[in-house]
């Protein structure tokens, strides 16, 4: 049995389940090794820096159904190029440099240490765990499978499902419903204090920021505590905080 009532918990993906900053990093040492061989070993960091700031929000977009994934990915890359002094990108080039990223950045993916931990937890508990993500459910999927959590961890809402994704209340509204769970008694986590927590709390669901050490983006992205605690979300650094966050008191705001 769960406290208070709740029955389920809604997990993001990427920096949340799975160590999608790492992923990221193996992809842009590779591209720039390929791409930018100008560029010394040790400010491979910086590119990796600028490429998930996304400072012109061209995924958020994307995200919002204003333009479609190629675009969004072949605007950041020439964005990510022209900043390192490396080649405009045209259509043919973008497809090479597509290929190269996408066999790096999957080769590279792995489940954080805590998450098979909390949401075994989770489920031993009775709790129904599931998936929403501002990408595409199919890719999703397989990531997930690769990372060993595909048979746990179903694959729910993605931005292809409604058209859209976070913050936008009805994906959190619309996981809950396939999880089978009530938005009031449901806890949604995610690495992104916006478009995760914030928006899930707004959405009815208990919105949880996962602050892990050392990940922030930085840039345009929201990632202050005190904004977190004004919005009455739930702050923990590890998901094995998870299950002792679904016992605690429903109006408390965890710190773990």
């Amino acid at each position: 049995m769960t406290g208070y009532g709740i029955e389920g918990v809604l997990f993001d993906v990427d920096d949340t389940l799975v160590d999608t900053r790492g992923a990221f990093a193996s992809a842009m040492s590779v591209l720039a090794g390929v791409y930018l061989p100008h560029l010394p070993p040790e400010r491979h960091g910086d590119v990796l820096a600028v490429w998930r700031r996304d400072v012109g929000g061209h995924y958020r977009a994307y995200t919002r159904g204003e333009v479609d994934f190629r675009t969004q990915r072949m605007t950041r890359a020439n964005e990510l190029h022209a900043q390192f002094a490396g080649p405009v990108l045209d259509d043919a080039a973008f497809d090479a440099w597509d290929g190269v990223f996408e066999s790096a950045f999957a080769a590279a993916w792995r489940a954080f240490d805590d998450a098979p931990r909390a949401v075994d937890a989770l489920l031993a508990d009775g709790v129904r765990v599931g998936a929403l993500s501002n990408a595409a459910v199919e890719y999703q999927v397989r990531k997930l499978a690769t990372v060993g959590l595909g048979d746990r961890v179903p694959m729910l809402v993605g931005v292809d499902t409604l058209g859209v994704g976070k913050p936008a209340p009805e994906v959190f509204v619309e996981a809950c419903r396939r999880l089978g769970t009530d938005p009031g008694r449901t806890l949604y986590v995610g690495d992104e204090l916006d478009i995760d927590a914030t928006a899930a709390r707004r959405a009815g669901l208990r919105g949880v920021w996962l602050d892990r050490p050392g990940t922030r983006r930085g840039g345009v992205h929201l990632e202050d505590p005190a904004a977190a605690a004004e919005a009455g979300v739930d702050v923990v650094t590890t998901l094995d905080a998870l299950p002792g966050l679904v016992a605690a008191r429903p109006d408390g705001v965890l710190r773990a």
